[in-house]
């Protein structure tokens, strides 16, 4: 399996958690860390795209700054495209902290000939746990421009492909490996996760 370019995107405001959530401590370790970690074993490079990219320069990866600010998680996928050597980049957000790397390369083998490929859960389109194309570049580029801001919206454009996530084979259960933290609550939550996996 060829190794594909990994981008988090990192350019929330946080607003409902107060504080940057990439920087948010589980088991000793921040949820931004754990990802690169964690996405090391199968991508190369990790890509963090953020409104803010010197807040991320001591991680020992690529930063790089949105082309669209202020067009949320669309334009963080535009930019990492763009500065993306590989031809395909398996998209994560930083508050998806127990993601697993495994997951991004059962997507990629399904990917086809497609534009992209997103995640379809019981819950709908995951489109932020997601792999896009460059080919993509020109309709997102194009959304952008007009205005367009909502992920899902720009996929008519292209050749997106759906992967049911009954269809893989994973190591956690899926509603941990999708968990999101975006208030204090959620970051409790994800804390008792954590112990609870060391205890078992």
């Amino acid at each position: 399996m060829r190794k594909i370019s990994a981008i988090i995107l990192a350019g929330g405001r946080s607003s409902r958690m107060g504080k940057n959530k990439a920087f948010l401590v589980i088991d000793q370790i921040s949820m931004i860390e754990r990802q690169i970690q964690e996405l090391t074993r199968r991508f190369a490079p990790i890509i963090i795209v953020s409104g803010q990219p010197e807040l991320y320069d001591a991680l020992g990866v690529e930063v790089y700054q949105d082309e669209f600010p202020g067009y949320g998680p669309l334009a963080g996928i535009q930019a990492g495209l763009k500065a993306a050597p590989t031809e395909e980049i398996f998209v994560i957000p930083c508050d998806m902290p127990f993601v697993d790397a495994d997951l991004g390369t059962q997507m990629l083998r399904n990917l086809g000939e497609a534009d992209g490929i997103a995640l379809q859960t019981p819950g709908g389109i995951e489109p932020l746990c997601a792999i896009y194309t460059k080919r993509c570049l020109p309709a997102i580029e194009t959304f952008l421009r007009t205005g367009g801001r909502k992920v899902v919206d720009f996929y008519p454009h292209v050749n997106m492909k759906y992967l049911p996530a009954q269809n893989l084979s994973l190591r956690e259960p899926l509603q941990e490996l999708l968990y999101n933290v975006n208030t204090p609550q959620d970051y409790a939550q994800a804390r008792v996760m954590r112990e609870g996996k060391q205890r078992e």
